[in-house]
């Protein structure tokens, strides 16, 4: 069993409910008091965390960077308008501690780990998948020696592998979330099944961070161990912008947290016959009946008896047993429609 890894004191891995990351992003556009106004949201159907990015665009990019085609202007500048304060940020953080929801927040460069580390205090780091295979960047992060949540989009098993090597070599907690960055993810492309052979080659907890439309690869990759769910999520995914199409809306939110638990909580490995079971027995097994009037000292015949509900009450005769039955004769008179009893056969 890989070791939980604590974060803001809820602990996360095998053995515990999935951990529920709503991933604001960039989805606020900019706007603190939108910000705000999800993470009430986002805390109010259940969450355990909601995380945001911070940008410090000079040093994390070039300003001709190319874009994407969920981008509908140079990323530069989508980021540049959506981005918030250092402040912002850390009313952010306040606001999350007053609620009780978890603040998280991804950084893209060195300035932004530091700031999330020494000015805000963030509790665990979150890297994107384009990050994955910035080794300078993810040893600078694991030097804080603070949790790390390390996405896996758009990259090789290799390159896993040398993050992971990386981080474990400095000793940083570290899970990992299974993600392909597409945006969004078509259900073929999801591949659920890397979530236990990652857990298998790594040795460490797997999530998963979800593209898809909906929820139902989340909770399809609890039922197969997922001990973390990030999703977009956003308040209304008409909205423009990059992430709002494959966002999850407030209900789907809640339904994401519900479902996530329900799932976990049915993850059982057990078969016995359970007490909320019993009352059930009584009445939906079969016992051994008589098909017609069975006179004293007659030899049971197969056309004589059958097997029919309630189940056998004390001294009656379990459907199973219903072969031993015949050839048996009557000690007495057995009435038609009656479950028969052991000590009235000879």
């Amino acid at each position: 069993m890989k070791k939980p890894i604590p974060i803001n004191g809820r602990q996360v891995g095998e053995g515990h409910a999935p951990y529920i990351i709503a991933e604001a992003a960039v989805n606020h556009q900019g706007d603190l008091a939108t910000a705000e106004h999800m993470v009430h949201i986002a805390h109010a159907m259940g969450a355990d965390a909601i995380k945001f990015q911070i940008h410090i665009l000079d040093d994390e990019m070039l300003k001709d960077a190319p874009q994407s085609e969920n981008f509908a202007e140079p990323l530069y500048e989508t980021l540049r308008k959506t981005n918030l304060s250092v402040a912002g940020h850390k009313r952010l953080k306040h606001l999350c501690d007053r609620l009780g929801i978890t603040y998280l927040c991804t950084p893209f460069s060195r300035i932004g780990a530091d700031i999330l580390d020494k000015e805000i205090g963030v509790a665990a780091f979150k890297t994107g998948s384009g990050e994955l295979t910035n080794l300078p960047l993810q040893e600078h992060i694991a030097k804080k020696k603070k949790p790390m949540i390390v996405s896996t989009g758009m990259c090789t098993v290799a390159e896993i592998k040398e993050t992971v090597n990386t981080i474990k070599r400095i000793g940083a907690p570290l899970m990992l979330t299974h993600c392909v960055s597409a945006y969004p993810t078509p259900y073929h492309l999801v591949n659920l099944g890397m979530i236990a052979k990652y857990s298998k080659a790594f040795s460490v907890p797997v999530g998963l961070s979800d593209h898809s439309r909906g929820i139902y690869t989340a909770l399809g990759a609890v039922a197969l161990g997922a001990c973390l769910i990030e999703k977009h999520f956003t308040l209304d995914k008409l909205q423009k912008g990059p992430d709002h199409p494959v966002s999850i809306e407030p209900h789907e939110l809640s339904e994401l947290v519900k479902g996530a638990r329900a799932v976990f909580q049915a993850l059982g490995h057990q078969r016995k016959i359970f007490d909320e079971e019993k009352p059930i027995v009584a009445w939906a097994r079969e016992s051994v009946v008589s098909e017609k009037n069975i006179k004293k000292g007659s030899l049971i015949r197969k056309d004589m008896v059958w097997v029919k509900r309630p189940s056998p009450g004390p001294g009656a005769i379990a459907a199973k047993f219903l072969d031993k039955v015949i050839g048996k004769r009557a000690r007495i008179d057995i009435a038609k429609d009656t479950q028969i009893l052991w000590k009235q056969l000879a």
